[in-house]
């Protein structure tokens, strides 16, 4: 549990455009799969990672806050973005039980008036689409 590494007291409640420019840049730009390096961010020279990746095409999501839980009801983690045909352009988001969905419209993150990013909904069907059953 990423929650056991931490200093005691630490509160971990980014917004949106800190998540995307200052964690998922600074990991990009790092290229060294830690948490937030570089960035000036509120992860800058955070010793323990705040952020893990996790793959979520092996990953059920009840084994989730295992992984990932920093405090309440929020994760926190990266995930790649995997593709269903190596030529194509559509996502894979099934798992052994089931599929991640994409519902709502996708909302901006903006910084400073800038685009920076997007946040896309996502809920998780047990079964097989279309016939999966949504979860909780």
């Amino acid at each position: 549990m990423v929650e056991a590494r931490l200093p005691p007291g630490f509160r971990f409640h980014p917004r949106d455009d800190e998540l995307v420019v200052d964690y998922l840049s600074g990991k990009l730009r790092s290229g060294d799969g830690g948490a937030a390096s570089g960035g000036g961010g509120a992860g800058a020279g955070c010793p323990t990672p705040t952020l893990i990746d996790v793959d979520l095409n092996k990953c059920e999501p009840w084994d989730l806050p295992e992984i990932a839980c920093i405090g309440g009801k929020e994760w926190y983690f990266y995930n790649l973005k995997d593709r269903k045909y190596a030529r194509g352009q559509r996502t894979n988001r099934a798992t052994e039980s089931g599929y991640w969905k994409a519902t709502g419209k996708d909302r901006e993150i903006t910084r400073k008036g800038s685009l920076v990013g997007m946040r896309k909904t996502l809920v998780f069907y047990r079964g097989r689409a279309p016939k999966g059953e949504r979860t909780d």
